[in-house]
């Protein structure tokens, strides 16, 4: 069921201004170092800032909300290392590792492991070299070589990264009143239920009533109505937070479904 895309597995990026755009979904486990500005995961249950220096660790199948913030007058920099399921199957079968229990641990981590830091820097000479075809090798062999340097750091993420079993079917109404705010496609939603596309949709109409897509606007409609009347926040925080993926399709569909924009709400509760 799982959809996976091909990510190239060495990604240098560098920002100038506040950066959080993208699917809030991570397809596979993943290994990075903030290099200068820092860089806020949320998945729901914990929001945490990286800064410049550290290191973080997100794994595949979950849903996770980022943003980047530069430094001022300067950029946001990091370097991250992918590894989808082909490279962690070969690694596992090399070193015989296996996943042995369900490790129910956040979406991402903070390693704290100098040998570790010192590996994800000793990437950047290669920017240029890592960021071509023709350093398929050279990439496995880094890839290999993290892998070996975060178990060492941490033997239970074996059971993590070596689980390559399929989400199971779950209540759908629990987990869609609880992840409706992440920008992520249907598709992803039905695979992280347990569900084809086709059972999420005759599943959601028999739970809510209506379809998915239908249900997801509505629904983070009237959160960002509850935001603007309660909260101090600006209208670009509040649509973003609510997984609408730009401002003028959000206040569009506000005025649509409530009759007056999304600035008027807020003006009233200033009124008051």
């Amino acid at each position: 069921m799982n959809d996976q895309k091909a990510v190239w597995p060495v990604n240098y990026s560098c920002h100038f201004s506040e950066f959080r755009e993208g699917e809030q979904f991570t397809q596979i486990h993943s290994l990075g170092l903030v290099l200068s500005g820092e860089m806020e995961l949320d998945d729901g249950s914990t929001k945490t800032v990286f800064k410049e220096g550290e290191l973080y660790s997100a794994r595949k199948n979950r849903l996770l909300k980022f943003a980047k913030y530069p430094p001022k007058n300067g950029e946001i920099k990091t370097v991250t290392l992918y590894f989808d399921d082909a490279v962690l199957q070969d690694f596992s079968r090399e070193y015989e590792y296996s996943a042995e229990k369900k490790e129910n641990i956040s979406t991402f981590i903070k390693p704290d492991s100098q040998p570790l830091l010192s590996f994800m820097r000793s990437l950047l000479p290669y920017e240029e070299l890592l960021s071509t075809s023709t350093s398929t090798e050279l990439i496995r062999l880094k890839q290999k070589e993290a892998l070996i340097l975060m178990l060492a750091y941490d033997p239970d993420l074996k059971d993590v990264l070596f689980d390559f079993s399929e989400p199971y079917k779950i209540d759908i109404k629990l987990f869609m009143d609880k992840n409706f705010h992440f920008n992520a496609k249907i598709e992803r939603f039905a695979y992280l239920t347990g569900r084809s596309l086709s059972t999420f949709k005759r599943d959601f109409q028999k739970s809510f009533g209506i379809p998915p897509r239908q249900w997801l606007q509505l629904r983070r409609l009237k959160e960002a109505h509850i935001l603007l009347s309660q909260q101090d926040k600006p209208v670009s925080d509040i649509y973003l937070e609510l997984g609408f993926e730009n401002l003028s399709h959000f206040s569009f569909a506000f005025k649509k479904q409530f009759g007056y924009s999304p600035s008027t709400v807020q003006a009233q509760k200033l009124k008051k």
